[in-house]
């Protein structure tokens, strides 16, 4: 595993590597944004990291989500995500639960043992659970917002959810949050106003999306933890 971390040795020595290794990460998510924090988290030296998500990989999955292949349609993202990461680093520790979160079973989850959560889920009940227990137990953790519909990517921003502007699910969460009296949450956002579509699916408007724009913010969620489990 050494060659493998040369080059990131280099830049950021042995004792801030030793620091990224130790570190214990919860990722709920596993979708366009999801999929590229593991892949970054991975490659970046983190080795302890336990995935939750309850979805199967669809052929719709391949525009933009990096564990969606011809290969892997049909199976659990979970394991799929699981395997990819053992297969770059096989002495990474990795904990798959496929389970779709709830506002009920977020309770359940033992935040304690990790030093980071990242939340890359869509559904805005959960997300407030997980922002809520996060900020009760002082756990860090960062919140991506909506990338659908978007095309900028130098709109995409990381900052306090209070500092958030035009995305819509971010003025959900911002409401929400305002009311719990929980604010410097840090969450990944744009400021590009949605592209406007008519794509449906079983009679219901969804987002669009192209491959670029979930990488993005994927990469630039795992950028951010990892430069503050540095400075930390």
């Amino acid at each position: 595993m050494e060659e493998m971390f040369k080059r990131t040795l280099s830049l950021i020595g042995e004792e801030n590597l030793a620091k990224i290794q130790k570190s214990n990460i919860l990722l709920i998510g596993l979708g366009g944004v999801g999929g590229y924090v593991a892949e970054a988290l991975i490659r970046a030296g983190i080795e302890n990291i336990t995935l939750i998500d309850g979805d199967i990989i669809t052929n719709s999955n391949k525009n933009r989500q990096i564990l969606a292949l011809s290969s892997t349609i049909g199976k659990d993202k979970v394991e799929v995500a699981k395997n990819r990461l053992l297969d770059i680093n096989p002495n990474a520790k990795i904990q798959s639960i496929k389970e779709f979160l709830t506002p009920e079973n977020v309770a359940y989850i033992d935040f304690s043992k990790f030093d980071f959560i990242i939340d890359a889920i869509d559904y805005t009940p959960t997300k407030l659970s997980l922002i809520e227990k996060a900020h009760k137990e002082k756990i860090n953790i960062i919140s991506s917002m909506g990338t659908g519909n978007k095309l900028n990517y130098k709109d995409l921003k990381i900052d306090y959810i209070e500092n958030t502007s035009v995305c819509p699910l971010a003025k959900k969460i911002r409401q929400e949050l305002k009311k719990r009296d929980i604010e410097k949450v840090p969450v990944l956002f744009s400021t590009e106003p949605p592209q406007k579509t008519n794509l449906k699916e079983d009679g219901k408007i969804i987002p669009s999306s192209i491959s670029t724009i979930p990488a993005i913010a994927g990469l630039m969620i795992a950028n951010y933890v990892i430069t503050k489990i540095i400075k930390k």
